[in-house]
């Protein structure tokens, strides 16, 4: 019975169920049978195999994918011609490159699915690390990004506290600064008071006579 997995996929875990499932549609077998054989060497379910090939790993292997495909068909056509036809068109077989095609002698069609599936995941892998190192970068960006904006977070903090102060002192000094003028303005009152009440009493000097004269 195939153990149920519960952690993440491996890098590993993918090429093995690249790998058996890219074999089994090149012999023209079934991508069940496929998911089950990955499923016993990895210890996951079938279901989980073939719900990670059609979510993730299968949009990475189309040109694979194209490839398995057509050694697929070349072999189910020579199993359909003469033998001595299979044998001379083996002899011819060709190797698919990037730009043209080769003729090579002694490969078999075996060889060359192998070969041009090898050359797709060391591909693979090339990209695999390059993405791994951009991403290595990008995290480094994230973490200098997230420590200038908390060290901003902390100067505008202080700010704002300065700020706060600064307004709380100019309250401060505008109350003291209204209540001297209303002390101010009291004060101008009654010095007028005082002024018009000593204008208004009666002044008196006394005469040669000794008697008291009212002046005005």
């Amino acid at each position: 019975m195939t153990a149920v997995r519960q952690d993440a996929w491996s890098i590993e875990d993918d090429l093995i169920l690249a790998e058996v499932t890219l074999r089994h549609i090149r012999d023209g077998g079934t991508q069940l049978s496929a998911f089950e054989e990955v499923g016993e060497r990895i210890g996951r379910t079938s279901a989980a195999c073939g719900f990670r090939w059609n979510s993730s790993v299968r949009k990475k292997y189309e040109e694979a994918i194209s490839i398995a495909k057509a050694q697929r068909q070349k072999r189910s056509y020579y199993r359909k011609q003469p033998s001595a036809m299979g044998l001379q068109v083996a002899s011819l077989m060709k190797v698919e490159d990037d730009s043209d095609y080769y003729k090579v002698d002694g490969i078999n069609e075996e060889t060359l699915s192998i070969e041009a599936i090898i050359r797709f995941l060391r591909q693979w892998k090339g990209n695999v690390q390059e993405n791994s190192r951009q991403l290595k970068m990008l995290e480094k960006e994230l973490r200098e990004k997230d420590e200038e904006l908390e060290q901003l977070r902390h100067i505008n903090e202080r700010l704002s506290k300065q700020v706060n102060d600064v307004q709380t002192d100019y309250r401060v000094v505008n109350d003291d600064y209204k209540a001297l003028i209303q002390i101010m303005d009291r004060a101008r009152r009654l010095a007028f008071l005082n002024e018009e009440e000593e204008e208004s009493k009666s002044r008196f000097k006394m005469d040669a006579n000794g008697n008291l004269e009212r002046l005005e």
